[in-house]
């Protein structure tokens, strides 16, 4: 398995916005077999930082997720309406293996 995890800056002002793109990308991760283990938004501390995380069974996985998304219309139209509202300054992509116990 595999986990991306992902850092975003975000506009504070487009909170409410960035939620909305948040909530979306959940069921699509979902469909297209991963694994998303939530979103995470600013409560109490930074208000411009967000993080996501989310899990596929592998690199190879992950990576025909990212083709498919590429010409999936529901992904193609979340990604037009966040170029759209701006709500996400930048983001950094990390790729993180889990550790049982």
């Amino acid at each position: 398995m595999i986990t991306c995890y992902l850092k975003y800056v975000i506009d504070p002002w487009k909170l409410d916005a960035f939620e909305a793109y948040a909530k979306a990308w959940i069921p699509v991760v979902n469909r297209m077999g991963g694994n998303h283990h939530g979103y995470f938004l600013p409560h109490e501390g930074a208000s411009d930082i967000a993080y996501a995380l989310f899990s596929f069974p592998s690199l190879a996985a992950y990576e025909d997720y990212r083709k498919r998304l590429a010409v999936d219309p529901e992904c193609q139209a979340i990604l037009a309406e966040e170029k759209q509202v701006r709500s996400i300054m930048s983001y950094e992509r990390s790729f993180m293996r889990p550790v049982f116990g």
